[in-house]
């Protein structure tokens, strides 16, 4: 085979992919492309230094890697805000109009996958993020190239980021399943599980067999000239991406249910599965007007699916003790499966919730289950009782420490300051991850620290001795030095995990992170009035933080003192023609917009997508479109980029 044959049988494994892969509509047979497929690997065997990056052979993995690092998506991955029935889509609706007027909207189905940011470049795949935070995710670049639904190239230079959602297919999710079952290894609990639990293989091959698709759905850093997301979303089907069943564009509410009925209907035909449909408004300047709080768009919205309701036995109710006190029965029920996911637990909120279903022991019941939701219980079939069903009585005393409960009605608080249930579960969370991510400082840890005396609360972690620890079951020297250099390594964290780990009710690390950006180490004196002019903060979360400020005070400002966390100081940048203007940049220029756009906010510059009458420059190269013709209808001033430069260098 001569190098002009191989490149030619690689685009014909190539067309014969996408019609398989991507268009579910095979144009050869499975013999035909085995056959042709491996003529090219052995080929690219004897020939390594002609293999193409895009042949189908490298789709099937073989890099085994150390482990999964950090990369930064150029523009945040938001959450979504929920809705769940009409009322509440009329709400939310209703809230548009009233900032933008009437305008369009476009819908389509929301997948249930493991989110995915891909970044092209010059035409190239370069990385493949997951969602972590939003803003830092794990660099799974070499995984996401083994599925055969993401190009590797495509026929677009501008540096674009291209969200999606990576799914496995409802019967790929059964034969996973199953071969991990007479491998002798536990099943997948759902496909959202197994699609996120194939990306984080560190043996590419392992991904590689998975099966993995993956659906675009939105778009992050870009320079497309198209108005509306629906044209936008069409160019990037166009360049070899999967295109979503159904998808509809929609000016009425009436629209918009009429779309939601019809998918809920197709929720079984559908191979992939689905928990809801997306809202977003489709005009991209709009969007931007309407902005952002600080969890999710105004312009975008979930409508999930009505909850799927399965008949089990309740066999018992469980009370679990929160940091605050608080006493929640939880459900222990016969396991049963919904979507997937074996459910063997339900919330019951609280003892008016038992009293209002009229609850027993032995009851045979509906339990409801939507998405991410905790199942709930919301039926007891009464009909089905036989005698034999126990009576729920409210709890007088503590099931961890004993000491008499305060009934408050709705809510019933253990009241001791003490209870090693409180002190342990603000201490884990504290501990968590998503706070000062204090590694081996786990559940058992914890609870075992708390029963030997060693801690009674947060603080006590910063005073503890390898002394403390020497003799403790289970703690040898390197562990204690391990989890004692841990705990140190927690000085210096950013302010907002402290904030996070205080573990205020209402307050998560979205609001945590707001509060640094605000006040600083002076958020322990904010008041209603300050805190209520955040964007996002409502009277709940305000009122939640000024209580816990006044019973913990002292606690948090001796925390403060020991850590000394950090806040992330933006640098003010120097006087510049730029510096606090509205720059939009167009067309192509000598180097990457993304170089020029964050050159330009380290010079103080707030760099945006779209052109409106608050634009304070427009900054265009080659072939600029629609974005300048809208500068010079609003008579936004334009430079090029040799402009730019010559009023930097001034």
């Amino acid at each position: 085979m001569t190098k002009e044959e191989y490149l030619k049988d690689v685009q014909t494994l190539k067309k014969w992919a996408y019609a398989y892969y991507v268009e579910d509509n095979p144009i050869a047979t499975d013999e035909e492309y085995d056959k042709l497929y491996h003529k090219v690997l052995d080929y690219e065997k004897s020939h390594p230094e002609d293999i193409v990056e895009d042949s189908p052979t490298q789709r099937v993995g073989g890099i085994v890697l150390d482990s999964f690092k950090k990369a930064k998506h150029i523009k945040p991955m938001w959450s979504m805000e929920d809705i769940f029935d009409s009322s509440e889509l009329k709400e939310w609706v209703d809230r548009v109009y009233k900032n933008v007027g009437e305008c369009e909207f476009f819908c389509e189905p929301k997948f249930d996958g493991a989110s995915m940011n891909l970044l092209y470049e010059n035409g190239k795949l370069v990385r493949a993020i997951t969602r972590g935070d939003g803003v830092v995710g794990e660099d799974v670049t070499e995984n996401v190239k083994t599925i055969r639904s993401v190009p590797i190239g495509i026929d677009y230079k501008e540096l674009i980021e291209i969200r999606g959602e990576v799914v496995i297919r409802k019967d790929d999710f059964e034969v996973i399943n199953k071969e991990r079952l007479e491998k002798g290894e536990s099943p997948f609990a759902n496909p959202r599980n197994a699609a996120a639990g194939s990306l984080r293989q560190l043996d590419t091959k392992v991904t590689a067999k998975r099966r993995l698709v993956f659906y675009p759905w939105g778009i992050g850093e870009n320079s497309l000239k198209e108005p509306l997301l629906s044209q936008r979303m069409n160019f990037i089907y166009s360049l070899g991406f999967l295109k979503p069943p159904y998808s509809k564009e929609c000016k009425t509410i009436k629209c918009i249910e009429d779309f939601y009925q019809f998918l809920i209907s197709k929720r079984d035909e559908i191979p992939v599965m689905m928990d809801g449909m997306v809202i977003k408004v489709d005009d991209i300047i709009l969007q931007e007007k309407l902005g952002y709080t600080v969890k999710y768009p105004r312009w975008m919205v979930a409508y999930k699916f009505p909850a799927v309701e399965k008949v089990t036995k309740l066999l018992d109710v469980i009370l679990q003790v929160g940091r605050t006190g608080v006493i929640t029965p939880v459900a222990k029920i016969e396991p049963i499966n919904i979507e997937g996911a074996m459910v063997s637990r339900a919330t019951l909120h609280n003892f008016d919730e038992i009293e209002r279903l009229d609850l027993k022991i032995g009851d045979y019941i509906i339990v409801i289950r939507s998405g991410d939701v905790i199942p709930k219980i919301t039926k007891v079939l009464k009909d089905r009782r036989d005698g034999d069903e126990i009576e729920i009585k409210r709890p007088t005393n503590c099931p961890v420490c004993g000491s008499e409960l305060l009934d408050e009605g709705t809510l019933i608080k253990c009241q001791n300051l003490e209870c090693p249930a409180r002190v342990v579960n603000s201490i884990i969370y504290f501990a968590s991850k998503g706070c000062m991510n204090i590694d081996g400082l786990g559940e058992k840890i914890v609870e075992q620290l708390v029963n030997e005396g060693k801690i009674k609360d947060i603080l006590d972690l910063y005073s503890l001795k390898y002394e403390d620890l020497e003799g403790l079951e289970g703690f040898k020297e390197k562990k204690i030095n391990n989890l004692l250099k841990a705990i140190e390594a927690t000085k210096g964290a950013r302010l907002w995990r402290l904030i996070n780990g205080l573990g205020i009710e209402h307050i998560g690390e979205v609001g945590s992170k707001a509060l640094e950006q605000k006040f600083g180490l002076n958020f322990v004196n904010a008041t209603y009035e300050d805190l209520v002019s955040i964007e996002g903060f409502g009277e709940e979360m305000a009122n939640s933080f000024l209580e816990f400020m006044r019973v913990n005070r002292d606690k948090v400002l001796k925390l403060i003192e020991i850590i000394k966390p950090t806040v992330e100081q933006k640098q003010e940048a120097k006087d510049n023609p730029f510096k606090d203007k509205r720059v939009v940049l167009t067309g192509t220029m000598s180097q990457s917009r993304g170089e020029i756009k964050a050159m330009l906010e380290a010079l103080g510059a707030k760099v945006s997508g779209s052109v409106s009458k608050k634009t304070d420059f427009v900054i265009y190269g080659e072939d600029a479109g629609s974005k300048l013709t809208k500068a010079k209808e609003l008579g936004v001033a334009t430079l090029t980029q040799e402009q730019m430069e010559e009023m930097l260098q001034k």
